[in-house]
Formats: structure tokens, C-alpha cells, sequence
């Protein structure tokens, strides 16, 4: 029969390649599941079909018509050994440095026990790199098979991984998966999860700003010595002093939050450390180290390509401040373009941070005389402050810009004006989809996606959608 269907053939003597992307001898032979192994000789020698990846012949892949037709017929005649094989590829790549496609191949297998000891060791570095997606689509296999509440540090982090990367859709879900998990390792007596419930806790600062000091310190104390998350812990003791306005306090606290941030490569660490402190600056009216703090902050962003993460906002606005306050109009509207763009991920999941970003997005508008624009930016920062009052000093810097503008002079329109939901708007008025179909993408009315789109083209001072994509392209906005 083998010599009447290729396939059959090729699946018995290669059987391992249908769960290979690609493949080094050494991975070759170990996922053949075969006693005997070929030895060291390049691996076109045994199997002529696999182009090289590299110079060397180590790496080499196969065409995925060959791999698909290898796996069909493996499906047919040995379904039971696939799992077998994808074991035998991931515990391969684990013991020879290549975590990743380890993962990859674990998943395959189903071996949850494995994939979760390595993404919990894989998803900070990922993250801290600029590859929140990768991360996420590790986070998102354990959703997707029902297995959060089952591994309550893959939960942690998860719900860490959907604040900090700016993603609120699904944050609620993952932070309750988490407290079940954390609950039940407290009825076990297990406190290897308390620092991980503690720093859970200081992000999302749900019982005030003392509690969340409290609880990073606890984070802090607690962590293992070199965990990567120690800069992080360290970072939401230093925003904690600086919400209760304790600035002298606050100010060494970031400094060593940036430092061991640089030092593990927790990038999105550092470069927020750098912002709080650039704040810090500007309340003592040293304009030059705020200055100084926030370029920093901006570099170490575009190097690890945060560009979308959460402190990105927080960035943008403290560089617009200090870009108006040395007379770089142009320069200050280009950070708040960028922190407009990013507005809709300032939600009440992470209040204080929101806050902060919001107020001094306030403070910018005002600066340079957009009246408009600093009102529409303080309403939906009261509105968050409406639902999650105890941030410390926020309350009482939103009431004093309350009285500035409350006596301002109104401006003219702009683009600050535009709220959460106008902004999530924007990309999709330059595509060819009617109000309806747009409405079907955002799970909004067709009578609601025309109001917001009437109301987008009055604060942009235009008549039609033709212009206001037009006004949006001349300002740099997202999506046209």
C-alpha cells in the first residue's frame, strides 16, 4: 500500500515533521519518537525536502503543504501518537533553550502543566520587551481551554498583563478568575501567592491609595530576591507617595524603581518611574530635570516600542507639559495628538493612573489656551473620580482646575474636545462602512454611531464626514 501512496510512507518513516514548523536534527530525531537515533550528519542527508534557515544547515523548514499532508495522514492512521510527538518536541526545546516554540509544542499537546510553568517564567520578559501580544496570546490559550482559576499566578498575571498593556475589555474577568485562584491557595495555606495577591492589589488600587502603598510595600518585601517584577512593585510604592502628595518620599523610591527596571530590562517600568519623577519635577518648578526625566522616559519607550502600552499616555502628556513650558507649541501638540490617540484605554481599571494622565492633559490644553478641549479632558476625569474617589490628592487637583476653567474664556473647537467614544469613532468614519456597519463593529446603534459622528463634526468644526477626515488627517489623529 506504502508504495501506492507516498504519504503513507513518508508518515511512517517522518511522522515527527507533521508537528514540526521547523526543525534542527537534534528536534527532528526527538520528536520521531523513534529508539534510534540517525546521528549528527546534516538533516537534508536524511530527509532531502527541508530548505535551511541558516548558514550553518542546523535550522531548516518545511513546506506547510508537506506538513499538513504528513499530518492528515498521521491523523488517520496514528491519531493517539500525535500528542506523543508534540510531548516529545516541547520537553526537546525546554531542555535546549528554546522556551518559546516549547510552549508552542505544549499547547499542541495539551500539557497545561507545562505551558503554565513556562509562561509564567516568559510573559514579564515578553511583555518588558515590547511583545505584550505574544504574551497575550499565551494568557489567552489558558482562557480559551477554561484553565485560569486552575494556575493562580498565570491568572495574576494575566489580569497584570491586561491593565498594563492598555487592554480593559477583558480586565474585570481575569482580576476575578485571579482572586478565586488567590482565595483558594489561602484556604490551602499556601503563602507563596501572598506578595502576587499584594502587588494585584496595589495595581489596581481598589481600597484607597494608604492600602496601596501598604500593599506594594508588602510586594516589595515579599518577592523573590531578582523577581521581575520587583521594579514594579517598587514603581507602585513611589506613585502611591506621590498621589498622597509626598513627594520627598516619593522621589528616591522612583529612583531606584527606574534603576532596577533598567538593570532586569523591565522597560515599561523604568520609562514610567521616569515620568512620575518628571512630575515630581514639575510640581517644584525644575523645569530642566523635568524636562531632562521626561526625554529619558521617551527614549527608553521607543527603544522597547511601548509605543501602545499603558504609561504611554502618562509619557505624552508630561512631554507636552514641558514642551509648553519652553515655548515648543509644535512639539507640545504632537504629544497630545499621541495621548489622544491613546485615550480610551484611560478607564476606571486603573483609576489613579488615569487621573494623573487626564489632569495633566487638563493642565496642557489650558496652557496653551484650549478651553474647550481641558473641559471636555476634566469631565471624564471626574467622571472616573466620581467612581473611584479615594486617589489621594487627584480629588483636590481636579477641584482647583474645576475653578480655573469654570472662569476661563471658552475656545475655540479642537480636538481635545473629542471624547473616549469619538476617538474609538475616528479610524472607522475614513473606511467605505455605513453608520450601520460601523455601529455592528462596535456593538453600538446605528442611531448612536450617528449622533456621536454629528457631534464629532461639530467640535472639528466641519459638515460632513468628507471633512472631518480631512480636519482629522491635518491633525495626525488615528486610523485615516
Amino acid at each position: 500500500m506504502n508504495s501506492r501512496n507516498p504519504a503513507a510512507s513518508l508518515a511512517t518513516s517522518d511522522r515527527g515533521l507533521a508537528v514540526l514548523d521547523r526543525a534542527s536534527r537534534p528536534l527532528y530525531d526527538a520528536a520521531r519518537d523513534t529508539r534510534r537515533r540517525s546521528g549528527h550528519e546534516p538533516l537534508e542527508s536524511v530527509h532531502p525536502l527541508g530548505v535551511p534557515l541558516d548558514r550553518h544547515r542546523e535550522w531548516y523548514r518545511y513546506h506547510h503543504l508537506f506538513r499538513d499532508l504528513l499530518g492528515a495522514e498521521l491523523e488517520r492512521r496514528e491519531p493517539e501518537l500525535i500528542r506523543r510527538l508534540q510531548v516529545g518536541a516541547a520537553a526537546w526545546c525546554e531542555a535546549n533553550g528554546l522556551p518559546e516554540l516549547a510552549i508552542d509544542h505544549a499547547q499542541a499537546a495539551g500539557d497545561a502543566d507545562r505551558v503554565a510553568r513556562l509562561v509564567e517564567s516568559l510573559a514579564f520578559p515578553a511583555y518588558a520587551s515590547g511583545r505584550a501580544q505574544t504574551a497575550r496570546r499565551w494568557f489567552l490559550w489558558f482562557d480559551e481551554q477554561g484553565l485560569i482559576e486552575r494556575y493562580p499566578l498565570i491568572a495574576v498575571q494575566g489580569a497584570f498583563l491586561q491593565v498594563l498593556a492598555g487592554q480593559p475589555e477583558d480586565i474585570e474577568r481575569w482580576v476575578a478568575a485571579a482572586e478565586r485562584g488567590l482565595a483558594a491557595r489561602a484556604l490551602a495555606r499556601s503563602s507563596a501567592m501572598e506578595p502576587w495577591a499584594a502587588l494585584l492589589r496595589a495595581l489596581l488600587c481598589r481600597d484607597g491609595v494608604d492600602q496601596m502603598r501598604a500593599d506594594a510595600k508588602a510586594a516589595v518585601a515579599g518577592l523573590a530576591p531578582g523577581s521581575p517584577w520587583s521594579a514594579t512593585a517598587l514603581l507602585l510604592e513611589g506613585v502611591a507617595d506621590v498621589l498622597t502628595g509626598e513627594a520627598d518620599r516619593a522621589d528616591p523610591v522612583l529612583a531606584h524603581a527606574a534603576e532596577v527596571a533598567t538593570h532586569i530590562g523591565a522597560l515599561p517600568a523604568a520609562s514610567a518611574a521616569l515620568a512620575q519623577r518628571a512630575l515630581i519635577a514639575i510640581a517644584r518648578h525644575d523645569w530642566i530635570e523635568a524636562d531632562a526625566l521626561a526625554e529619558r522616559a521617551l527614549e527608553i519607550a521607543r527603544a522597547g516600542q511601548l509605543n501602545d502600552y499603558e504609561m504611554s499616555p502618562l509619557l505624552h502628556a508630561v512631554a507636552a507639559r514641558t514642551a509648553v513650558h519652553r515655548g515648543d507649541v509644535r512639539r507640545a501638540q504632537d504629544h497630545l495628538v499621541r495621548a489622544a490617540q491613546l485615550r480610551p484605554r484611560l478607564t476606571a481599571a486603573l483609576p489613579y493612573r488615569a487621573v494623573q494622565v487626564l489632569l495633566e492633559l487638563v493642565r496642557a490644553h489650558l496652557a496653551l489656551t484650549d478651553v474647550a478641549g481641558a473641559r471636555t479632558l476634566l469631565r471624564e476625569a471626574r467622571s472616573i473620580l466620581h467612581q473611584r474617589p479615594d486617589l489621594g490628592t487627584l480629588p483636590a487637583q481636579a477641584a482647583q482646575l474645576q475653578s480655573k476653567l469654570d472662569t476661563a474664556r471658552e475656545s475655540t473647537t479642537s480636538v481635545g474636545t473629542l471624547s473616549g467614544a469619538e476617538l474609538r469613532l475616528l479610524p472607522l468614519l475614513s473606511t467605505h462602512l455605513t453608520f450601520r456597519e460601523i455601529g455592528e463593529r462596535l456593538c453600538l446603534s446605528h442611531h448612536t454611531v450617528k449622533c456621536q459622528a454629528l457631534s464629532v463634526y461639530r467640535k472639528l468644526g466641519v459638515s460632513s464626514r468628507g471633512q472631518a477626515i480631512q480636519r482629522v488627517q491635518q491633525t495626525g489623529l488615528p486610523g485615516t
